[in-house]
């Protein structure tokens, strides 16, 4: 497993409802669950696609509430997906800029795309849980790898903005390569636990992004292009898989496919 980064400041109290159509697989590890899933869209053979994907934890035994505090995660994706050609952070904004303005602060052809995450905490017998969003930011590149900037601000039990990264790097077959993500702690009330990622959904591309170009002496606003599909797919579907680390030292691992469109799709002319 690559190391993890060192995280930045403090994580994330967000929401996440999963699409129903995305392909599930579960698995354990330690006592604690993770299910993965992962769709395009749309779903076309050599076009321009979204990324959808989420995964979620659950913690066993099942009197515990809350999975503990997640620190580490990878995610694996297929190989040959146009990422970098992808149209996607025409413009790039720091960590400084986002922890002192929030991703307003930031141009929008730095976005890549939006999520929500779910986070909750124990408190004595009350377990308290806060949805927010998250906006995935275009970062400069570090060591010519493309770094992406998670951003999300949490009001419950404290406020909080937090600014995370995640950087990608190469990853055996059959994967293209790997999200490397350094998980912050997130402490909220003095002598409370840290804050613990319940689930996670988060799109990369055009749907819901917005750029904006000059032309004329006029702004114009259009949709960016997207991740390229390769143009035959591989046998089995689309692979994906992730690998998460928690503070007790736990870990968990995961795995799934976008199964391949029709054989009329894969057609492409």
């Amino acid at each position: 497993m690559t190391r993890a980064r060192p995280a930045l400041r403090r994580l994330l109290p967000p929401a996440a409802v999963l699409c129903a159509c995305l392909a599930v697989v579960t698995s354990a590890r330690a006592g604690t669950s993770a299910t993965l899933s992962a769709a395009f869209s749309p779903e076309r053979l050599g076009q321009r696609s979204t990324l959808d994907f989420g995964f979620s934890f659950s913690f066993s035994p099942p009197a515990e509430p809350v999975p503990p505090p997640l620190t580490q995660i990878e995610l694996r994706y297929p190989d040959n997906l146009g990422i970098a050609l992808s149209g996607l952070g025409l413009a790039t904004c720091t960590v400084q800029t986002l922890e002192a303005a929030g991703p307003s602060g930031c141009s929008s052809d730095a976005v890549m795309g939006h999520g929500q995450a779910l986070t909750g905490i124990v408190l004595g017998s009350t377990i308290i849980t806060e949805n927010a969003p998250i906006t995935v930011i275009r970062a400069p590149d570090e060591e010519g790898r493309i770094e992406l900037l998670f951003y999300a601000e949490g009001t419950t039990p404290v406020t909080t903005r937090i600014v995370f990264p995640g950087l990608l790097l190469p990853a055996s077959a059959p994967f293209g390569g790997l999200v490397s993500i350094g998980v912050p702690l997130v402490p909220t009330l003095p002598g409370a636990p840290y804050i613990s990622v319940i689930s996670l959904h988060a799109t990369l591309g055009p749907i819901g992004v917005t750029y904006y170009e000059k032309v004329g002496g006029r702004t114009l606003a259009y949709q960016p292009r997207g991740i390229l599909l390769p143009r035959s797919c591989p046998h089995g579907g689309f692979p994906f898989a992730a690998e998460f680390r928690f503070l007790n030292n736990s870990s968990a691992d995961t795995h799934t496919a976008v199964p391949c469109p029709g054989s009329r799709q894969r057609r492409v002319k």
